[in-house]
């Protein structure tokens, strides 16, 4: 393991469009915010680390995988996001025109990990030590997916159907590692134009965050700026009785015990 590395660029701009409320942040959070490249962390140092690598976890919730039919893996099913999909807390969520020819696009309410130091072989105990400052924080994430590209329109892989423009909403702030005494005691909950569709506990994690940092890292350098979202508990739209997926003028909130807030409205392209 070796120290933190980070890059310095300019911010394009310093805060999202973010709906007025009131909303309490956690002690020394730190602002996500948007750049000509994506999307960065302005650190307590002042410096800049832009989110250049997203890692998926699928299935890491047992009931979200009986949910599907599907057998609970016995190791990390691992895919990527298009690091261009990142969008903020206020954002809109934007059904593009490549999948507007059937309802699809999906809500997947997620407790990300966002990687601080260069790693490699790092153990379980290392990953979940603040002080290592392999982890730099936590925040909310959806896991938008479009579920048809998911599935049947890309030859059986993930990326595709999960990496449309702004199918990554991140936010409201990264509370630091040192903050969260717990990530795997936390409450989740995401609403659906107010309605509650996922209540979990990333308690119910079959893999935990330390578990997958470390596993990820295996003969594998993890970069500082690397987000790893750590799977959706059940209650997908897809799953439910009928199907419900997003639709233009939906809103769509996440919240995780500590962490705030994460509010996104959809629209049509």
């Amino acid at each position: 393991m070796t120290c933190p590395v980070w890059w310095e660029r300019r911010p394009a701009c310093l805060s999202s469009s973010s709906p007025s409320r009131s909303v309490r942040y956690p002690e020394h959070a730190m602002q996500l915010f948007r750049t000509d490249l994506g999307v960065s962390v302005r650190l307590p140092t002042g410096a800049e680390l832009p989110l250049r690598h997203f890692i998926g976890v699928g299935r890491n919730y047992v009931e979200h995988a009986r949910e599907q039919g599907a057998a609970v893996p016995e190791r990390p099913m691992i895919f990527t996001k298009n690091p261009a999909a990142a969008c903020l807390d206020g954002d809109d969520i934007v059904i593009p025109r490549v999948c507007q020819d059937r309802e699809q696009v999906d809500y997947e309410g997620e407790l990300a990990v966002v990687i601080g130091a260069r790693a490699r072989d790092v153990s379980e105990r290392d990953a979940a030590d603040p002080s290592s400052g392999i982890v730099l924080g936590y925040c909310i994430a959806n896991d938008v997916s479009a579920r048809w590209w998911q599935k049947e329109g890309s030859g059986g892989q993930f990326c595709r159907g999960k990496s449309f423009d702004s199918f990554c909403p991140l936010g409201p702030v990264v509370t630091p590692a040192r903050q969260v005494r717990d990530p795997q005691s936390l409450a989740l909950t995401t609403r659906l134009n107010g309605e509650v569709v996922q209540s979990a506990s990333t308690g119910q994690m079959q893999f935990s965050c330390a578990y997958l940092v470390s596993e990820l890292s295996r003969g594998t350098t993890l970069l500082p700026g690397t987000v790893i979202l750590t799977g959706t508990p059940s209650g997908v739209g897809m799953a439910r009785n009928p199907p419900r997926y997003l639709r233009a003028g939906d809103a769509v909130s996440i919240e995780i015990e500590g962490l705030g807030a994460l509010t996104n409205r959809v629209r049509a392209e």
